[in-house]
């Protein structure tokens, strides 16, 4: 295999939520939500259309698809949304009149293990109907699958009256109140795990008068609903750990085998020179780097929408060998650095906005402990 096509294929995992080399498998089936029992018809009908998510409630979740007409994507009742990846995502709602919620409910490929440390993350959009967003978002993890008869809030009462059951709960960290309809927002929780977790349950715990959320200008009087989409629930390797340990004490999170994007290397429109902080973010890099001669670093670039694409491609692979470049000026052999541009194919925002288009313009880098060996003629 060349080694364009292998770094385009440890990208695409990366990128996807597919399991790579050295790193944990997605312990969630089906977390795009494209195995369908059946094409969506009608509203409410997850627990029916979707291949191995059900809900733990009367609530009626949502399941939206694109070989649906009434509950298709990217436009269906409740706005415009394209998917992160593939054809399907579901839809709930997290904050509503009269405390009623949805949720979705899956069980694990297998339980998790106990003192083990996991991330679990997934994407969510707010719909543009909606007249409130929150920004807090419940994981619950069950020995047993939940089939509550209600429509409100799954309480902490209402857990416990089950008996048989032993829970463990936590909430993502709280941070801005998530009302972007345009993009997707990525949330994640990292947990230790207690050894009990066999089915995962998302959505808002809380009853209304808990909830934190913020007005959003509309006057729909629905609630806050949000289209999710891409979960994943990983397993943390020790080596990763304590990599991300290791940075974290200097002030930089470097996880291995994980897609990150540099923050501060956000480039102008139709430029690839490197601003005062992100020569900083990589000086951080490169004191990573170098303390260990067996990491490889991997960079991919890209570019807006704007131009056109043959312009953007050799724009992107300009802004990889900047930041190369830069590297290899501070002491990290080119031999550990490979790179690949993508031009403007894989956006992350709307290119219809300053905003979106400026998060585009962007590097990303993996770090690998491993490298697969090049053929002779490659070298």
């Amino acid at each position: 295999m060349s080694l364009k096509r292998c770094f385009i294929c440890i990208l695409s995992a990366a990128l996807c939520g597919l399991p790579l080399i050295g790193f944990g498998q997605n312990m969630v089936p089906n977390p795009g939500f494209e195995d369908f029992n059946a094409c969506p018809r009608h509203l409410g009908n997850l627990h029916q259309d979707v291949a191995e998510w059900t809900t733990p409630t009367s609530g009626t979740t949502d399941y939206f698809h694109m070989c649906s007409f009434h509950m298709g994507t990217p436009e269906n009742f409740n706005g415009v949304q394209r998917t992160v990846e593939g054809e399907g995502y579901a839809g709930f709602y997290a904050y509503a009149p009269d405390d009623y919620r949805e949720y979705l409910q899956v069980r694990l490929k297998s339980p998790l293990t106990a003192g083990a440390e996991y991330r679990l993350s997934f994407y969510v959009s707010l719909a543009e109907r909606s007249d409130y967003a929150i920004r807090d978002f419940g994981i619950l993890f069950s020995n047993n699958p939940l089939e509550l008869d209600t429509k409100k809030n799954i309480s902490k009462a209402r857990r416990y009256d089950i008996k048989e059951n032993t829970y463990h709960y936590l909430e993502t960290p709280a941070g801005d109140f998530i009302s972007d309809t345009s993009d997707w927002s990525r949330v994640e929780a990292r947990f230790e795990a207690e050894g009990t977790e066999e089915y995962l349950i998302l959505g808002n715990f809380r009853t209304n008068r808990q909830t934190r959320t913020s007005k959003t200008g509309r006057s729909s009087n629905k609630g806050a609903y949000y289209y999710i989409d891409k979960v994943a629930l990983l397993k943390l390797k020790p080596e990763l750990a304590m990599a991300q340990a290791t940075s974290e004490t200097r002030g930089g999170a470097y996880a291995l085998d994980s897609l990150q994007v540099f923050q501060s290397l956000l480039f102008e429109f139709d430029t690839h020179s490197l601003s005062r902080p992100g020569r900083e973010e990589l000086g951080e890099l490169y004191e990573f780097l170098s303390q260990d001669p067996d990491l490889q670093l991997h960079l991919a670039g890209h570019t807006d929408g704007k131009g056109r694409a043959d312009y953007n491609q050799r724009l992107s692979e300009k802004r990889c060998i900047a930041v190369a470049r830069y590297l290899e000026n501070l002491g990290i052999p080119s031999s550990r650095i490979q790179w690949l541009g993508f031009g403007s194919s894989r956006p992350v925002a709307s290119n219809e906005t300053e905003a979106g288009r400026s998060r585009n313009r962007r590097v990303e880098f993996l770090i690998r402990k491993t490298q697969e060996p090049l053929p002779d003629s490659e070298k």
